[in-house]
C-alpha cells in the first residue's frame, strides 16, 4: 500500500485508528518498563555520589561495577531472546521485569566490592533480553514504515528516564538519608526496584504475543494487520539464526550499535559526576540539571523520528545523529569546567545518540526475520552492550590517572565519528531502500 501523509479515505482513517489503538495499548507500557529498566541499570551513577564514600570505593572500582553489569547482559542476551522467541514476549518480558526488580532492590545490602560486583553481574544477567525482546515484539505488530516512530517512542524511555530519574534519584538520596538508619543510596535501590516487579505483573496481563492472540481485535482487523506485515518489503531477508551470523551486515550493524551504546553509556554513568566536577555539589540540583540534556533528546528524537518516517530516508538521518554525538562529546570534554557550556555539549550528545539508537533498530528487521530476527537483534544488542563494559571503566580509569574525564570523552567522540562513517559507507545500499512516506 502506498501511504499518504493524511488519511484520504474511510479505510485509511480506520487503519490509522487501529494502529493508534495498538500503539496506546502496548507502547506506553513498554516505555514505562524501559524507564525502570534504565533507572535500575544506571541509578548507580547517582548512588555513587554517596555510596562511593560510604563504602570506600575508588573511581576504578565504581567503573568496573558499572561495567560488569554488561558482562552478564552480554552473556545471556542471545539465549534470553531465543527463549523469548519460543515462549513468547508475554511470559518472558514479565519474568525479566520481576527478577531484575528483585535483584536491583537487593543492591541496598551491598557492603563490599565483591557483593557489589556479584549483584551488578546478576542484574545484567536477569535484564538481558528485555530491549531486543521489545523490539522483536514490535516487528510482530507494526510494518517497517511505522516502526521509525514506534522505535523512537520506545527509545524515548532513555530520555524520559534521564528527565525524571535525575530529580527522583537525587531527591530520594537527599530526603531519605538517615531514615530508619539507612543511607540515601540504600533507599534509592529499594524504592526504584519495587516498581519493576509490579510492572512485570502488568505485562503478563496486557501483552499479547502476536496479532492472532489478541482477543480485543476483530477478525477483519487481524486480517488487515497481518496483510500489512506480509506486504512490507524485505531485502533478501534470512530466517535462521545461523544464517544471521553469516551475514556481513549483521556484524557491521553490531559494530555500529557498539559505537552508539558506548555513546549513551558515557552519558548515563558519568553525567552526574561531570556536572559535580564542573561546580555543583547538591545531589538534588545535580539531578535537576541532568534533566536538560534528556529533555532536549526527547524532543529531538521524536522530531527526527517523524522526519525520517515522513521522508522514508534513514541513512543520512542516522549518520547525522552520530555526528551530533561526536560534536557534543568534544564540546563536553573541552569545556568541562564550565557548567553552562558542558550542559549544551551534553544536550547535543544526548540528542544525537538517543535519536540514533531509535532509528537504528529499523535496519536489522530489513534483513532478518523469524528466529534470525530474535537471535540477530539480540546479537547486535549484546555486542552493543560491550560499550557499557568499555566506556564506564575507561572513563573511570582515565579519571583516576589524570584527574579529569576529558580524554575519555574525546575517545567517545572519536567512536561516534567512526559510527557515522560506518553508517554512510559500510552497509550495503539495499538496506537503505526508501520506504513509502509514513502516515
Amino acid at each position: 500500500m502506498t501511504a499518504v501523509p493524511y488519511p484520504a479515505t474511510a479505510q485509511d482513517m480506520q487503519e490509522s485508528n487501529l494502529y493508534r489503538r495498538i500503539t496506546l495499548r502496548f507502547v506506553p507500557l513498554l516505555v514505562i518498563c524501559f524507564v525502570f529498566a534504565y533507572l535500575d541499570r544506571v541509578n548507580i551513577s547517582f548512588a555513587k555520589l554517596q555510596m562511593q564514600q560510604d563504602l570506600g570505593f575508588s573511581d576504578a572500582v565504581y567503573g568496573l561495577g558499572a561495567s560488569i553489569f554488561f558482562v552478564g547482559y552480554f552473556l545471556f542476551e542471545i539465549p534470553s531472546n531465543m527463549i523469548l522467541h519460543k515462549v513468547g514476549p508475554k511470559r518472558w518480558i514479565a519474568r525479566i521485569m520481576v527478577t531484575w526488580g528483585i535483584a536491583s532492590a537487593a543492591m541496598m545490602f551491598v557492603t563490599n566490592e565483591t557483593g557489589f560486583y556479584i549483584l551488578r553481574f546478576l542484574i545484567g544477567s536477569l535484564e538481558a533480553g528485555f530491549v531486543p525482546g521489545a523490539l522483536y515484539f514490535f516487528t510482530n505488530w507494526f510494518p517497517s514504515q511505522r516502526r521509525g516512530r514506534i522505535n523512537s517512542l520506545f527509545m524515548a524511555a532513555i530520555a524520559v528516564c534521564g528527565m525524571i530519574g535525575g530529580p527522583i534519584s537525587g531527591g530520594i538520596m537527599k530526603f531519605t538519608h538517615g531514615v530508619s538508619s539507612l543511607h540515601g543510596w540504600q533507599w534509592l535501590f529499594l524504592l526504584e526496584g519495587i516498581p519493576s516487579i509490579v510492572l512485570g505483573v502488568i505485562c503478563w496481563i496486557v501483552i499479547d504475543n502476536k496479532i492472532e492472540d489478541a482477543r480485543w481485535l476483530k477478525d477483519d482487523e487481524k486480517k488487515l494487520l497481518l496483510a500489512r506485515l506480509a506486504a512490507e518489503p524485505k531485502s533478501e531477508a534470512v530466517h535462521s539464526f545461523r544464517d544471521a551470523l553469516r551475514q556481513p551486515s549483521t556484524i557491521t550493524m553490531s559494530l555500529i550499535y557498539l559505537v552508539l551504546a558506548s555513546g549513551i553509556y558515557g552519558l548515563v554513568f558519568w553525567m552526574p559526576q561531570l556536572i559535580k566536577t564542573a561546580g555543583t555539589d547538591d545531589t538534588f540540583i545535580i539531578g535537576l540539571i541532568t534533566v536538560i540534556p534528556y529533555l532536549c533528546a526527547a524532543i529531538g528524537m521524536i522530531l527526527i523520528g517523524r522526519s525520517s518516517d515522513r521522508t522514508g530516508e534513514r541513512r543520512w538521518h542516522l549518520a547525522g545523529c552520530a555526528l551530533a554525538g561526536a560534536v557534543g562529546y568534544a564540546v563536553s570534554a573541552y569545556f568541562g569546567s564550565n557548567t553552562l557550556v558542558l550542559v549544551v555539549g551534553l544536550s547535543f550528545a544526548a540528542t544525537g545518540i538517543i535519536a540514533g539508537i531509535g532509528l537504528f533498530w529499523i535496519l536489522p528487521p530489513r534483513v532478518l526475520t523469524g528466529a534470525a530476527a530474535a537471535g540477530g537483534i539480540a546479537l547486535i544488542n549484546s555486542v552493543g552492550q560491550l560499550g557499557g563494559i568499555i566506556t564506564p571503566y575507561m572513563v573511570g580509569k582515565i579519571r583516576d590517572i589524570t584527574g579529569s574525564a576529558s580524554l575519555g570523552l574525546y575517545v567517545v567522540a572519536l567512536e561516534c565519528l567512526v559510527g557515522a562513517a560506518l553508517l554512510l559507507w559500510a552497509l550495503p545500499k539495499r538496506i537503505y531502500f526508501r520506504e513509502p512516506a509514513g502516515k
